[in-house]
Formats: structure tokens, C-alpha cells, sequence
């Protein structure tokens, strides 16, 4: 039996596509809770009242980014747990206004995210007490005064972390009230 050009090339399509079409739907299966592994629950724990609820998507995404968390030193990996908890406290309102920031920060030009990841290592670096006295001072500026001081910021200055307004700081949004020197966010944490 010879199939005509159309159909042959109709079953080629539909072959080339199969495979697609199956690992597609592997990835769109949801993963219960109670499936995990004890690592991954570990390591998700942060999500774990909320992570039947996900999509699968989601929940395919987090268990790839476990894969490589359990692949980190031990402090990293807390690291990671503690932010994921911070911003599953957050509320919408706050992850918006923390996209918002992270989006300006990611346009600025590579060299200032150098310069600004640079200084918040810097700061994180100090003793506490001088930590504490430089968020004083960062925090009794105005906006304008803020922007000059990061203007100004030598290769040795040393940044305050943004405003951690949403868990109980005050003062504008963002590491100058929102109004970063050319239009610059925070340090993003990203490493």
C-alpha cells in the first residue's frame, strides 16, 4: 500500500509530534505533597500547606530549582528557606511592589548592579552596631538625600539593605523611597 504525499506527510507530523506531546503532559502532572521525597519536602517546606494547591507548572518548576538547593552548602540552603518564608509572608501587594523594584534594579546598567551588589555585601559585612547606626542614619534622610549618598557612594561605601518595609522597617519603598538614583532598585540577593 503507497500513501499519497498529503497523508505521509500528515503521519510524519503526527509522529515528530508525539514525543512532544508526551513529555508536555509529564511535565503538567502534579506532584502531591505526600509524593516528595524527604529532601524535597525539606527543602520546600516553606510551601508545604500551600503546594497542593499549585499548578503543576509551578510545582514542576520548584522541584527542579530543590534539585539544585540540595546541591548547596548547608548555609546557602537556609539562606534560600528563609527567603522563600519572607516572601510567602508577604502580601500580593508587597511581592508586587518587590517585583517592581527587582525589574528596575535588572535595567539598571551592569556596572551600577556591580556597584550596588558590591555595597550591600559591604554592609552585610559590618558589625551590627555599625549596621544599625548606618540604617539610622540611612533611614533619617530624605529621598533626595538618599540618591546623592548612593551618587556619591565611593568603590569603599558600604549600602544599607532596602527598606524592609513589609516586614516592620519604615520609611519609603525601596532603598530611597522608590526613587533610586537612575532609576535603580535594590540589590536583588541573586548570586
Amino acid at each position: 500500500m503507497t500513501m499519497s504525499r498529503p497523508a505521509l506527510l500528515l503521519l510524519l507530523i503526527l509522529l515528530l509530534a508525539l514525543p512532544l506531546g508526551v513529555v508536555q503532559a509529564q511535565q503538567a502532572t502534579a506532584h502531591p505533597w505526600q509524593s516528595l521525597t524527604p529532601a524535597e519536602q525539606d527543602m520546600l517546606s516553606p510551601l508545604r500547606d500551600k503546594w497542593d494547591n499549585l499548578s503543576p507548572h509551578r510545582q514542576n518548576h520548584m522541584l527542579k530549582r530543590a534539585e539544585h538547593w540540595v546541591t548547596l552548602p548547608p548555609r546557602r540552603r537556609e539562606e534560600i528557606r528563609e527567603r522563600i518564608a519572607r516572601w510567602q509572608r508577604m502580601t500580593p501587594v508587597q511581592r508586587a511592589r518587590t517585583r517592581r523594584e527587582l525589574e528596575r534594579f535588572h535595567r539598571l546598567p551592569p556596572e551600577r548592579q556591580a556597584e550596588l551588589r558590591a555595597a550591600f555585601r559591604r554592609f552585610q559585612q559590618l558589625p551590627p552596631d555599625q549596621q544599625e547606626r548606618l540604617l539610622r542614619q540611612w533611614h533619617s534622610q530624605s529621598p533626595a538625600d538618599r540618591r546623592e549618598w548612593l551618587h556619591h557612594m565611593g568603590p569603599n561605601g558600604a549600602l544599607p539593605p532596602p527598606d524592609m518595609r513589609p516586614f516592620g522597617g519604615a520609611g519609603g519603598g525601596g532603598m530611597d523611597g522608590g526613587r533610586l538614583g537612575g532609576g535603580g532598585g535594590g540589590p536583588s540577593g541573586h548570586r
